[in-house]
Parts: C-alpha cells; structure tokens; sequence
C-alpha cells in the first residue's frame, strides 16, 4: 500500500439508468465528479491529480474520450492517468487513485470511471475475434456459462442458487435509489421462470447494460484527519491488490483462477485479516451472472472449495447475514461496465461512512469491494474501514 495512509473522502454517483440521452458522455462524468468534491468538501482546485478508468474503447464507439473531455472533467494542467484492465477497470481505477496518495506522490486524487453502452454495442465488441482466439460469438454470457457449468459441476449446488443470488441483489437495489433496475417484487420463482440464456444463466440472473459514472475522492492522512476533525466520517484504505493472468493456458482453473486467489491472499496478508468470513462486515462483489457469487466467496477465501452456495443458500449473504454481499443491489443491479468495479469499491467505503442510506449493513465498519474483468483474467479488489489502520 505504500508507507502513507490514504482514505476515502467522497463519492459520486449517477442514477444508472438504461440511456442517458439527456448528456453528452463528459457531462455524465462531471455528475459523479461534482458530487465526490460536494461529499468530500473539496474543490477542483484541491485535487492533484485524476485517474479514469473505462472499458475497452468498442465498448463505446469513442477512441481515447478521455483527451477530447479533458477540459471538461478538470484534468487540464494535473496529471492525468488512464487505467484499463477491462471489466475490472472501475476497481483498478480507485486502487491506482490510492496508490498515487500512499506513495506520497499527491495529497488529494480524483478517481472516475464511467460507461455510456447505450452509444455503442457490447454484445458486438465482446463477440469480434481475438488473434489466436476462437471467437466466442455470445458475449461474455456464452463464455462464463461453460464456467458456470463446471462450478456446479464440482461443487453439487443445488440448481436454485443463482435464482437466490438475483432475487437477492434485486431486492437490495430496490432499497438503493441509484440502481438501474428497480425489482422490490422480484421472488425466487420469477427468476427461475425467466427465460434461459445460456444454460443454466437464466434471463434474471444477468447484468442489464446501463449508462453511468462513478467517482472518488482520495486524500492523505492529514486531509483525512482534517475532515474527521470537521465532523465527517471517510473509509481508511487498509490495503489493496491486483493481479493477472493470462486468457489461456493448460489447466487453467476458470472457475477459481489463480490471480484471484492470489489477489485475496496478499489482500488478507496485508490487511492483517486471517478469517474474512469473521472479519469483514460488507462485501460489494463482482457478480454480472449470479452463479459468481459461491463460486468468488470460494475464490476469495470466504469459503472453503466446493461450499461458497452453502453460505448464499442458508440466506448469510442478505443484508442482516453473517457476510452481506453487494447490500447495494451489485453488478446484478446497475451495470456501467467501466464503472462497475469502482461503484463496488465507493459502495464498500460508503458502508463503512456510514452512508448508504437503505441498503446500510449496521454497524459494518470494515468493508471489502472488489472486480474482475476480461476472461477472469483481471483482479483488483481493497478492504476499507471506519478506523485508521
């Protein structure tokens, strides 16, 4: 993490939504980055430096939007840097955010990722061919369902869970006023009798394609101390991680792969966290298909191999459960692709702020966000708290 303390100051956040042709791209963005500085009470002026995260540039039909809407996301005359690690992009976005202040490089950072799908076609971009690739075709629902498979496959969870997982998140975004879908009658059978997309990923049991932004605040020790002075709560980072692996290769396990598993550990490591189960309150994790949520509990060292749909099963991972996961309604809820990762990260630091509103975990004060992306090749994740570590 750095020899300096870094914490969250702020959030911002769009209402998700399916089409925003009400703005451009840039003015989309400058919601969530206007609304970070109003919750952290720092001006354009106090930022040092900003980092922006999207999705591949297909994603949207526009190359490089960053340099045309400098100017108007505030970055003209700061450093600017641009993270890309796919589907994990949001969550690497804040991480690299982080780093800049727990190096000691800049006392307060901006952080923003965004998704406009609507003006592009993700389908289209996820299914072209890759060199050395056989082209998947279906978009990332016809390459994670075999993944699906195998995880049912191996562990013998019952066919039910993923329902229980959409039903779940459905009702948690139903409590949050930012989520993209809005399901409060959502039920366990409703999402089992949708229609199947790719056997067993269910109609309910995906991700929508929304347009959004995300932004956060960063800053340093004494800027977080200064604010706690003021009366204002801010989410301690008290460590981070990333890793990648290749697409692929022999054995690879797809379904718990190894970046992720190292991620977590050096995670838990320094974080000093020996049990996460016991030891983390919220969880925002990165679920677009709701089978992923046993199969990344396992892969995150929640639970042990074979036995993370037991926990979702006995209804632990429920808002008032042992480990509420994505009490925010998740990916399954609102799904920016480039911004997803760091709405995962800004929900996990908004629980331990004491924040959320509706969808607050009580008395959560430590807190884990986390993303994946590309084939389950990309990871980055951090653990946050209401106490300075």
């Amino acid at each position: 993490m750095g020899r300096n303390r870094s914490a969250v100051l702020g959030t911002g956040q769009t209402k998700y939504v399916a089409k925003r042709t009400d703005v451009t791209m840039a003015g989309m963005i400058r919601e969530a980055i206007d609304r970070a500085l109003a919750d952290a009470q720092v001006t354009m002026d106090e930022i040092d430096a900003i980092v922006i995260g999207k999705a591949p540039d297909l994603f949207e039909g526009n190359m490089m939007p960053e340099l045309a809407m400098a100017e108007a996301i505030g970055a003209v005359g700061k450093q600017m840097i641009r993270v890309h690690t796919a589907g994990s992009v949001g969550g690497s976005t804040a991480i690299v955010g982080s780093s800049m202040v727990s190096s000691g490089v800049h006392r307060r950072v901006l952080a923003v990722s965004w998704e406009k799908q609507s003006e592009s076609n993700a389908m289209w971009a996820l299914s072209i061919a890759v060199p050395f690739t056989m082209p998947v075709g279906a978009g990332a629902g016809g390459f994670f369902a075999p993944h699906v498979r195998a995880y049912i496959n191996n562990s013998g969870a019952p066919g039910h869970i993923g329902a229980m997982v959409a039903t779940k998140d459905r009702l948690n975004g139903a409590k949050n006023p930012l989520a993209h879908l809005q399901q409060p009658d959502i039920t366990v059978e409703k999402v089992i009798a949708s229609h199947m997309l790719w056997d067993p990923i269910r109609y309910d049991e995906t991700c929508p394609s929304s347009d959004g932004a995300c932004a956060v605040v960063i800053g340093d020790e004494a800027a977080a101390d200064a604010a706690i002075a003021d009366g204002r709560s801010v989410a301690w980072v008290h460590a981070t991680a990333m890793r990648t692996e290749p697409l692929s290769y022999s054995h690879r396990n797809v379904v718990s792969p190894q970046a992720g598993r190292d991620a977590a550990a050096a995670l838990w490591r320094d974080a000093g966290i020996t049990n996460p189960l016991e030891e983390i309150d919220a969880a925002e994790i990165y679920v677009p298909f709701s089978w992923f949520e046993p199969m990344w509990l396992e892969n995150l060292g929640f639970m042990p191999e074979n036995e993370g749909w037991k926990l979702t099963e006995a209804g632990e991972t429920a808002i008032g459960g042992k480990l509420p996961v994505n009490a925010s309604g998740g990916v399954l809820s609102s799904n920016p692709i480039g911004a997803s990762g760091m709405i995962r990260c800004a929900e996990a630091a908004i629980q331990v702020m004491g924040k959320a509103g509706d969808h607050q975990v009580e008395g959560a004060r430590k807190a884990f966000g986390h993303a994946y992306g590309g084939g389950s090749q990309y990871f980055s994740m951090w653990v946050v708290g209401a106490d300075k570590p």
